[in-house]
């Protein structure tokens, strides 16, 4: 059964695929049950995966292979925050190194397009730091980073 709200990702064609990727890549992430078109429409055939039930770190999500109209934006991530450098790393490279590409600040998109925030819990803290300064200076070390170093924004944080 479906959650009442769920996230609907628009994808072209690959959402089975895309799926299936989040599940073996994300702690919590599972896909479920997948839905084939009952008969043709404007991007696919009777037949076709049409959408496929899926969650990733527990949150519900249906992706739609509704075809080609549509692309992602920055407009639309998944953020998923993560304990450690060693986490940040296994998840930046596992999207990055499938095909997708690397943006600023923690920023990557999947190889179908979709954007991610991997993003430290460190980060986070640093920039909720009551003293400005030292969120100020966090700040500013993420500002010059792709994937984020929780050593240099510890470091940036002290000053």
């Amino acid at each position: 059964m479906l959650a009442k709200n769920t996230i609907c990702v628009w994808y072209d064609r690959d959402a089975e695929e895309a799926a299936r990727f989040y599940e073996k890549t994300f702690p919590d992430s599972k896909v479920g049950r997948v839905t084939r078109a009952p008969g043709d429409f404007p991007s696919g055939q009777q037949g076709d995966v049409l959408v496929v039930e899926f969650t990733v770190c527990g949150v519900a999500c249906i992706g739609l292979n509704g075809g080609p109209q549509f692309k992602q934006t920055e407009a639309f991530s998944f953020q998923i925050a993560t304990d450690d450098q060693a986490e940040t790393d296994r998840l930046w490279h596992a999207i990055v190194d499938n095909g997708g590409a690397e943006s600023a600040c923690g920023w990557c998109k999947d190889k179908w397009g979709v954007n991610w925030q991997i993003t430290p819990r460190a980060l986070t803290e640093a920039l909720h730091d009551p003293d400005r300064a030292a969120s100020k200076r966090a700040f500013a070390a993420m500002m010059d980073m792709r994937k984020i170093d929780i050593a240099k924004i510890e470091a940036a944080r002290r000053g």
